[in-house]
């Protein structure tokens, strides 16, 4: 870059020595360098992308993107990153511009170096935005840590090219275990050198019997045993390094895969969200059986089934004929599990579903242990509990009888495998066809080749209850999501707060009657508006719209001139304050449910937003302050105390749009007023959008829309509404 365009820029500094300065005071002041070089890389790319968008739902460590959650987050803006230890003045041009990890959690964007000039060029995160600067390399390595993060923008299949798309990325669980192909690719390498070396033992046997004993050939003997002892030594070996590779494979496999299905899980569209929770926990908990499937020794016994081909060549060549003896087991073992496998699938799958209802019923009857109790109704939660533990009872009684029956009849065919292997080898001997020392080696490598079979055999109700848990967790990963990864949101970090319904019809899933039918309303930005009407007659389901938590099934919202659809979730909810009908708090203390939206604030910010929904009335009074626990649900605080929290929660980040449902529904009337006289000042300016059946809520609006059967019957100021209701113009139940 040339001087001019960096005087341009306004930034840049002439003493390396005050560069490396500057550098360290601008990135000490920032919250989180990698998330805003990010931010600015996305920038550079022309696909803008806020700070909110690229970390939501991410597990940030202190508030923070580490290089590890780097990579998730860049995929998020169609990046490839990767994670390099990359001397300063051995970075090639070509990948610029990088991350450069600097020292004290820092970070800056390397846009350029100069080696001739010993000089390189630099992005540096600030508050307030971003500086251009020219730096000296040494005086950047004094800084940089050594670790560089290289990107490269991903191209993406568009709609015209679906299959293409579809195959580019793969499916989440096999593709999955593809990226370790290189530790199983190894795994197979070493199955197929501890099956070789079965066959030693065998061949040693044969020629002990039929070539030393007769001739009393020792020293053959002794050569022969130390090659033995050899083999066994590098099998076991190999054995070892294998159960290493496959727990390695499937600790890697799990981490990632836990940590998709339930981030999949957190992004799913409320529409798709399932009717049990328990019952859909209980399917996730299923995964636990698919992890222990693949990364257990079963995976060993399917590497080693196509050997059997292998052991079954060997006695053809050693034994002749005696190949049909235990050809004729493998027929019988695979046949008969082949004949149990349908009855035992349905009872697996009937037991799957029926566990998934038992764990609904459990889950329904904590929750509302407090309502069981107090309407006397323990006995009918009881009594759906019995029904499920029977059945399942029953059904695990059918399932264990068919699983053993396979172990026992693999058991016995097995067993009269080796009966008829010695019985025809003794023919075949009295008829001089056959040595002792083949038979031997024969009824050897039979046991050897029926032993995969059986084990395939004796593991089919494990596979048969993974196939069906990956079936339901496959359907799971295929629900829609709110962030598709191919779908292009518009950047928005800063709303002013217009909210306009266009002929907006919505029906809520699995219900026939709409909840919404052709609404259409505009309110303007700083614009304090009530909306009233009866029980179930659309005020909820417009909050839940204005969130974006559901999709119109025709019409529009428009938020600043945008469709919701276009705007991303993460943007659109950091610039609503939103305080729900129905309160939920979470484990944790006081000052954790307030900052819950945004865990990076500070503590003044925390206060001040106490103090505004009134918190510090009662946490004042508590040993612990802030610091004061909350159970779940906030069991232990009165609605009222929840609700506080709730509107202090809302009210962090000074979001220009409030999304108020009954805010102080639970609170009594000096606590409201209260309230509201600390809220009316910091609503200046700001969307207020109150939802509402208490009158003298109405004094924080200046205008009413009433909506009754899902329907707009008046929308007009304050003044006029409350004087149709008064008249008996309008009807709304519930006033007060």
């Amino acid at each position: 870059m040339s001087a001019t365009a960096i005087q341009q820029d306004q930034v840049r500094v002439e003493d390396p020595h005050q560069d490396g300065a500057r550098v360290r005071q601008a990135a000490a002041s920032l919250d989180d360098p990698l998330l805003e070089c990010l931010v600015i890389l996305t920038k550079q790319a022309h696909k803008p992308y806020s700070a909110d968008a690229l970390r939501a739902g991410l597990p940030l460590v202190d508030n923070r993107l580490t290089p590890e959650l780097f990579e998730r987050a860049a995929a998020r803006a169609g990046f490839r990153s990767k994670i390099v230890k990359r001397a300063l003045r051995r970075i090639p041009p070509v990948v610029l511009p990088a991350v450069l990890v600097l020292k004290h959690g820092q970070a800056c964007v390397l846009e350029d170096l100069d080696l001739q000039a010993n000089q390189a060029r630099i992005i540096q995160p600030g508050v307030g935005g971003y500086a251009h600067i020219e730096i000296a390399l040494d005086e950047l390595a004094v800084l940089y840590t050594g670790y560089a993060i290289f990107l490269h923008q991903e191209y993406r299949f568009d709609r015209c090219t679906p299959q293409l798309t579809a195959t580019h990325e793969g499916h989440w669980f096999w593709g999955t275990l593809w990226r370790f192909r290189g530790l199983y690719r190894d795994v197979l390498v070493a199955s197929f050198f501890i099956n070789l070396f079965v066959t030693a033992y065998p061949l040693f046997a044969m020629n002990v019997y039929d070539r030393v004993v007769p001739n009393d050939a020792v020293e053959t003997l002794w050569v022969m045993a130390a090659g033995v002892a050899f083999v066994l030594v590098v099998d076991f070996v190999l054995k070892t390094l294998r159960g290493h590779l496959l727990e390695v494979a499937g600790k890697k496999s799990d981490v990632i895969l836990s940590a998709m299905i339930f981030e999949r899980i957190m992004g799913l569209k409320m529409a798709a969200m399932p009717e049990s929770v328990g019952a859909f926990s209980s399917n996730l908990r299923e995964f636990e059986g698919i992890r222990n499937f693949m990364t257990s020794a079963t995976i060993s016994v399917f590497i080693d089934l196509p050997f059997v081909a292998l052991f079954l060549s060997l006695i053809a060549l050693v034994g002749g004929p005696l190949v049909f003896v235990p050809l004729a087991a493998a027929v019988v073992i695979v046949g008969y599990g082949f004949a149990v496998h349908f009855p035992l699938r349905r009872v697996v799958e009937s037991t799957f579903w029926a566990s998934a209802q038992k764990n609904a019923t459990l889950v329904e009857s904590l929750n509302g242990a407090e309502t069981l109790k107090t309407l006397s109704a323990e006995g009918l939660a009881q009594r759906k509990w019995e029904q499920s533990v029977g059945f399942l009872a029953r059904q695990g009684v059918k399932g264990r009888m068919l699983s053993n029956s396979i172990m026992n009849v693999s058991a016995l065919v097995q067993q009269l495998s080796m009966v008829g292997t010695v019985v025809l080898g003794v023919y075949l001997i009295s008829a001089h066809e056959l040595s002792m020392g083949a038979l031997i080696a024969s009824v050897m490598l039979a046991s050897r080749t029926l032993q995969p079979m059986a084990q395939v055999a004796n593991m089919t109700a494990n596979f048969q209850q993974t196939k069906t848990a990956l079936k339901a967790l496959d359907g799971i990963m295929r629900l829609p999501v709110e962030r598709p990864r191919a779908h292009r949101f518009i950047s928005r970090p800063r709303f002013d707060g217009d909210i306009e319904f266009k002929d907006v019809s919505f029906a809520y899933p699995s219900q026939a009657t709409q909840a919404l039918e052709h609404v259409s309303f505009r309110i303007q930005a700083g614009e304090h508006v009530a909306i009233i009407g009866r029980i179930g007659s659309g005020k909820t389901t417009v909050e839940k719209l204005i969130l974006g938590l559901y999709r119109p099934t025709s019409g529009s919202v428009w938020i600043d001139g945008l469709d919701v659809s276009q705007i991303d979730p993460a943007d659109l909810r950091r610039n609503i304050g939103h305080v729900s009908q129905d309160i939920m708090l979470f484990h944790g203390t006081v000052r954790d449910n307030i900052a819950l939206k945004a865990p990076y604030v500070d503590d003044d910010e925390i206060i001040r937003a106490a103090t505004l929904a009134g918190v510090d009335s009662f946490t004042n009074r508590h040993p612990a302050g802030l610091a004061m626990p909350v159970k779940e649900r906030g069991e232990g605080l009165s609605g009222g105390q929840r609700q506080s929290i709730a509107v202090a929660r809302a009210m962090v980040l000074d979001p220009p749009i409030l999304l108020l449902d009954e805010p102080t529904a639970s609170m009594d009337n000096h606590t409201e007023a209260e309230m509201l006289a600390r809220l009316q000042a910091e609503m200046v300016g700001k969307t207020l959008v109150l939802i509402t059946h208490r009158a003298s809520l109405l004094a924080m609006v200046n205008r009413i829309i009433v909506m009754d059967g899902g329907q707009i019957v008046a929308d007009g100021p304050k003044q006029a509404v409350m004087e149709a209701l008064r008249q008996g113009t309008l009807q709304v139940a519930g006033r007060r």
